[in-house]
């Protein structure tokens, strides 16, 4: 009768374990359910239990503490922002004694009136275009995460790394404001000045890649197993 076989114990023997999982066509062995956690600073790997990484000290745990939450949270204030951001003026333009304030969507709109067809389109892209798709690809995430959705785990992968990409360039049309407010101050002839939308808009762009941080990835392989329709 042979002896009863050791479960591993340290983490090379784990890491030999899954490979050997791999090398017979098993289901994947995840970290966590090897009982794994690596640290999302140095990427230092660890029995799990353990607080603090050895490497750098940075906390150390399997799954952000509040799960969806705070993508939810985050999620939901970055829309309450957008929908103010989108019906006050962006820019207010004074010229001789009158006053004239545009929004997001008309301000580009009369670029394109007047000819700047590239200007008008890129303010609509960057101000309209890329704010809802943000939305909707992060509701899209937190919702095939919370229900478990049998999707296509690498598709939502680059999902993410495309609203990760995308938000930097989220706040051209504050640059915009800020660069045309700096630039055109004519004293008394003409002046701009951003309106109370700049201030939502830029609110809500902050809420957005605030939520997106909070979006933990590896909450997309915890079902790795299960094949996508």
């Amino acid at each position: 009768m042979s002896p009863p076989t050791q479960p591993p114990t340290s983490v090379d023997e784990i890491l030999g374990t899954t490979r050997a999982h791999r090398a017979h066509d098993a289901p994947v062995l995840t970290a966590r359910a090897a009982g794994l956690v690596g640290c999302t600073i140095c990427g230092k790997v660890e029995r799990t239990g353990v607080a603090r990484c050895p490497r750098c000290g940075a906390q150390m745990q399997s799954r952000p503490r509040g799960g969806m939450q705070p993508v939810w949270a985050w999620f939901f204030a970055g829309l309450v922002f957008y929908i103010p951001a989108n019906l006050y003026p962006m820019l207010i333009t004074r010229t001789l004694g009158q006053e004239m304030a545009s929004t997001i969507i008309g301000g580009a709109l009369e670029l394109i009136e007047y000819g700047s067809w590239g200007v008008g389109i890129i303010v609509l892209v960057a101000s309209v275009g890329i704010p809802i798709g943000k939305f909707f690809a992060i509701a899209l995430l937190a919702l095939a995460v919370d229900n478990h959705w049998r999707m296509d785990k690498h598709r939502l992968l680059q999902l993410y790394e495309v609203v990760e990409f995308i938000g930097r360039w989220s706040m051209i049309d504050i640059f915009v404001v800020a660069v045309l407010s700096a630039l055109v101050q004519l004293g008394f002839v003409a002046s701009l000045s951003p309106g109370p939308a700049a201030a939502c808009f830029a609110s809500s762009v902050a809420f957005t890649m605030l939520s997106a941080r909070a979006f933990d990835t590896r909450l997309i392989w915890d079902r790795i197993g299960e094949q996508s329709d």
